[in-house]
C-alpha cells in the first residue's frame, strides 16, 4: 500500500517519489527518474521516514520552481 506517491513531469522527463509499507516491517522510500530507480531506501525508524519526506518535499518544491509540473499525486 502506497502512503505517498507523486509524479512530476518536465520536457519529456519524469520523476516519481513514493513511500510505502515494506513487506519486512518498516517503510520503503524510492525515487524514480525516467522509469529508472535512482534512490531506494528502507527505514525501520519513523523519524528517518519523516526526514526523507521533508527532503523529498524540498526537492519537489525546487523542481516546481524550475518548471516541473505535478502529473499525479496521492
Amino acid at each position: 500500500m502506497s502512503m505517498l506517491s507523486i509524479s512530476l513531469h518536465r520536457a519529456g522527463h519524469t520523476r516519481r517519489y513514493s513511500l510505502r509499507s515494506a513487506a519486512s516491517a518498516g517503510w520503503e522510500f524510492s525515487l524514480e527518474e525516467d522509469r529508472a530507480v535512482s534512490r531506494r531506501v528502507r527505514y525501520r525508524d519513523w523519524h528517518r521516514v519523516e526526514r526523507a519526506i521533508a527532503l523529498a518535499e524540498r526537492e519537489i518544491a525546487d523542481l516546481a520552481t524550475q518548471g516541473w509540473e505535478v502529473q499525479s499525486a496521492q
